[in-house]
């Protein structure tokens, strides 16, 4: 979506809201698409006080399988978007601020950059999810299974002594 910001920047008070969908479904996250519904993305542009602000919610469902267990699992996400908007630069290291050179601004953009970087690092079915076995592969969560643990190499030489 391209935003006129022209009105916006001239005209101390103005405000433009905003309610739109972007579809997701072609983006990848760590070799799967799970965009299955469109992101819905809320929010206004306003000008108060010579100051252009960008507030803006990003609401959509990741499809994907869990971390831990593998399972698939649908995790709804809500991503707050913010940026104070400007035209020029008088700090160029000033990464706080959203340089917009020619007054439009595309908004699917900044929304995409936003969605995948506050993305949490992991998805899991339930928090305390135990995972799989790494030699058989059963899932934690239902049970333990058969499968003897390994012992540390350099404790060895304690559980020889216990065996005794």
């Amino acid at each position: 979506m391209i935003l006129d910001l022209e009105p916006i920047f001239n005209n101390e008070g103005m405000v433009r809201e905003f309610d739109y969908e972007i579809d997701f479904s072609a983006q990848e996250l760590s070799g799967f698409k799970p965009f299955a519904k469109p992101v819905k993305v809320i929010g206004k542009v306003g000008n108060k006080t010579g100051i252009v602000e960008l507030e803006a919610t990003a609401d959509f469902e990741l499809e994907l399988n869990c971390d831990r267990c593998a399972k698939p699992i649908t995790v709804p996400v809500q991503t707050e978007i913010s940026h104070t908007l400007v035209t020029h630069l008088n700090d160029e290291t000033n990464d706080e601020l959203l340089l917009i050179s020619d007054l439009r601004f595309d908004l699917d953009e900044i929304v995409t950059e936003d969605v995948f970087l506050n993305l949490p690092a992991k998805f899991l079915c339930k928090d305390d999810c135990k995972g799989m076995c790494f030699k058989c592969g059963k899932d934690l969560n239902s049970g333990s299974c058969s499968c003897e643990k390994d012992i540390d190499p350099r404790l060895e030489a304690l559980k020889q002594l216990l065996d005794n």
